[in-house]
């Protein structure tokens, strides 16, 4: 015969365990808006990483642009620099070989007696004129092309554009004048093509 256990005794269950059950229950009801919350911040962290991201990509990149831009310009700039010098300098070598030949005729014409030109010597007269007419050609070409004599008589010696030859005393002018002009220089467009050859006073 089955012992019959009394109602007292019946599903009994330590009122611990009970409130422990409660609890978790209510924790496990809690998980998905925490879940929920921390999404929303993993979300919104991830938002801010990526918008930093192509914050930083963008001004990287920008800035390689800017910095290819510039160098493009600058080289373009360059390039026309030398294609400019090349157009104006090119005829450097040229103008300094033509030198020798406007100094020869300048010598030509110096040393020709000028009493002795006169309608009673025309062949000498003709050769003179015609002299000096080729210099002063060769001069108007030189001009033309920008080819400029230096010619520093009393200037202040400029050793970027002269070439002392000899010091010497000379009364009433200041140390570092020019005194004599040996032979007169060239420039083509502010560059030396060549130096005056000068005497200097001490």
């Amino acid at each position: 015969m089955r012992e019959e256990i009394p109602l007292k005794k019946r599903n009994r269950i330590p009122i611990h365990k009970v409130l422990l059950k409660i609890k978790e229950t209510k924790q496990s009801k809690n998980y998905p808006k925490k879940l929920q919350n921390l999404q929303k911040k993993i979300l919104k962290l991830w938002y801010g990483i990526t918008k930093s991201l192509m914050l930083f990509l963008g001004t990287f990149f920008q800035d390689k642009y800017k910095r290819a831009l510039a160098d493009g310009e600058n080289l373009r700039n360059r390039l026309t620099k030398q294609i400019s010098e090349a157009k104006i300098y090119g005829i450097q070598s040229f103008c300094k070989d033509l030198l020798d030949v406007a100094d020869v005729l300048n010598k030509a014409t110096e040393t020709v007696p000028k009493e002795e030109i006169s309608d009673n010597n025309p062949h000498l007269k003709g050769l003179y004129e015609g002299l000096v007419m080729t210099e002063a050609q060769l001069k108007s070409v030189f001009k033309r092309h920008g080819l400029e004599p230096v010619n520093p008589m009393n200037e202040k010696f400029n050793p970027n554009f002269h070439e002392a030859l000899f010091q010497q005393d000379v009364e009433g002018k200041e140390t570092g004048t020019v005194v004599i002009v040996s032979k007169i220089g060239y420039k083509l467009h502010e560059r030396v093509v060549r130096p005056a050859l000068v005497g200097v006073a001490k």
